[in-house]
């Protein structure tokens, strides 16, 4: 029987994700929410399946209320040289392939175009066990704007 692999040093790099984390997001104004709003988000993160994949489940609330949920699955694509993330959320929207990643620094920033443009997600990790989430779309990936930050602390 062939031994099984370990997880690489890209896969242990999701790590510094895993735990339970929360923050006070700003949702910019958008076609969704012209006049944007804040919230609280709250995530819980854990590496399974070996430490090959970071799961992550999410809820965002709103004035008292529940405004979102979402579940994501990070890993390393070996084959491809890039982090994936798959984004599941209760949007309904359905993405065509999963966003891809790169560690630029301490920053893990995703890239992805879907049937309502393009969008990067980026994950600043900073020093004293927090990290700064960006959401951005643009219509042409050449004009952005914020959607939605917030910098997440230890729960």
């Amino acid at each position: 029987m062939m031994p099984m692999p370990p997880p690489t040093a890209e896969h242990n790099r999701l790590k510094a994700l895993a735990g339970s984390w929360t923050a006070e997001e700003t949702l910019h104004p958008s076609p969704w929410d012209p006049k944007g709003c804040t919230a609280t988000g709250a995530a819980t993160s854990r590496m399974d399946m070996n430490g090959f994949w970071l799961l992550t489940d999410y809820t965002q609330t709103c004035g008292g209320q529940v405004s979102c949920r979402g579940h994501g699955v990070f890993g390393w694509d070996p084959a491809a040289n890039c982090y994936l993330m798959y984004w599941f959320d209760s949007m309904g929207s359905i993405s065509p392939s999963p966003a891809k990643g790169r560690l630029d620094g301490n920053r893990l920033v995703f890239a992805q175009e879907g049937p309502m443009g393009h969008s990067r997600y980026v994950y600043d990790l900073q020093a004293d066990g927090r990290y700064h989430f960006t959401i951005e779309n643009s219509p042409d990936g050449k004009a952005w704007s914020k959607f939605m930050e917030g910098t997440y602390r230890r729960a």
